[in-house]
């Protein structure tokens, strides 16, 4: 009787040790307090996104942001299996992943500033907005006029111009975003390297203002392109429409890889395009369905607004993991461009 005892403690104890050890264990579905699944599976981040459910976010860029958290949840769960195994000794990761966060933060109107603020310090432009500045940028408000009373462009070459326009004021708008968050965080960054010591300190200091200076060539250039773009129209042999892809091309362009490897990446960017279009799409979805849902709540009638609720939640959940699938490919594309050029150089 007692082996017997025994050997069922034996068991309940091996039985344990394993779901201890298991992924169930160390990575549960997180849940609320109330029971119900969270979101995300780092509380901070949670407390990111249940903070902008109560703003007076619009759809899509609240999908956006999920998409934004979803990729930071990505890094920083890679991030922990890195530092576990001791490959992240100067810290570097560390800290490009608070500055990630924060930039979010900042992105979204959640840092505690208002989320239209003109940006302190570091900025690209220094005049004040104007009404009717149809890019707060005097720069790309001179190009675009030009380009429009041109004659050079037909309506829907017009479009994708001005999509291009957009993209560059979004980048320029990240990257003060990006200079004030490192100006503010610095003390806190300081507090973390201050245990390293020598060459490893210094790396850290040079690999942050390296990226930010990679940034601003990465602006300059794309305002080169636009000047000539503007001047000169699109090209028959243009190879991409959308300006993520463009950066993405030009870019490679720039990163001395063989012909054969441009010629296999240009496709790889066409099947990128292709989603990047997808996205855009269902973004303008989401917007019009948002905008349907508002005008059945105001008739009032239950029913219809249960069904079109649900019709609107399913597209607001497919943006958002469409939105998600898109950056981790934009990021993996970067991140292989980058490699394969440094490759090169190496050599």
């Amino acid at each position: 009787m007692k082996l017997r005892c025994l050997v069922v403690a034996l068991c309940v104890g091996v039985g344990a040790m394993a779901g201890k050890y298991s992924r169930e264990f160390n990575e549960p579905e997180p849940s609320g307090g109330d029971g119900q699944t969270m979101e995300f599976r780092i509380a901070k981040l949670n407390q990111v996104w249940e903070k902008a459910k109560r703003m007076q976010l619009s759809p899509v860029r609240q999908a956006e942001l999920h998409s934004d958290i979803k990729i930071q949840e990505k890094d920083e769960l890679q991030w922990k299996k890195v530092k576990v195994q001791g490959l992240d000794e100067n810290g570097e990761k560390e800290a490009q992943l608070r500055r990630n966060f924060n930039v979010i933060l900042a992105k979204y109107g959640m840092d505690g500033k208002r989320d239209t603020r003109p940006l302190e310090s570091n900025h690209l432009k220094d005049h004040d907005t104007k009404e009717g500045d149809t890019f707060e940028d005097p720069r790309l408000d001179k190009l675009w006029n030009k380009a429009k009373s041109s004659g050079k462009f037909s309506n829907e070459e017009l479009l994708s111009l001005k999509r291009e326009f957009q993209h560059h004021k979004d980048k320029t708008y990240e990257y003060n975003i990006l200079m004030d968050t490192v100006s503010r965080t610095e003390e806190i960054h300081k507090n973390v390297i201050s245990s390293l010591e020598g060459d490893t300190k210094e790396h850290v200091l040079h690999q942050k203002h390296t990226d930010l200076k990679q940034k601003m060539r990465d602006l300059n250039q794309g305002f080169e392109r636009l000047s000539k773009l503007s001047h000169e129209g699109f090209t028959e042999d243009s190879e991409f429409r959308e300006p993520r892809v463009i950066e993405l091309w030009e870019a490679a362009k720039r990163a001395n890889l063989s012909s054969d490897e441009l010629d296999s990446l240009k496709e790889e960017l066409r099947h990128f395009e292709t989603k990047v279009e997808k996205h855009s799409h269902y973004q303008e979805q989401l917007e019009l369905s948002h905008q349907k849902l508002r005008h059945v709540e105001s008739l009032g009638d239950k029913e219809h607004i249960k069904r079109n609720q649900e019709k609107y939640e399913t597209l607001a959940e497919k943006t958002r993991e469409m939105g998600y699938k898109m950056k981790k490919h934009m990021q993996d594309l970067s991140n292989k461009i980058s490699r394969e050029g440094l490759g090169h150089i190496e050599l």
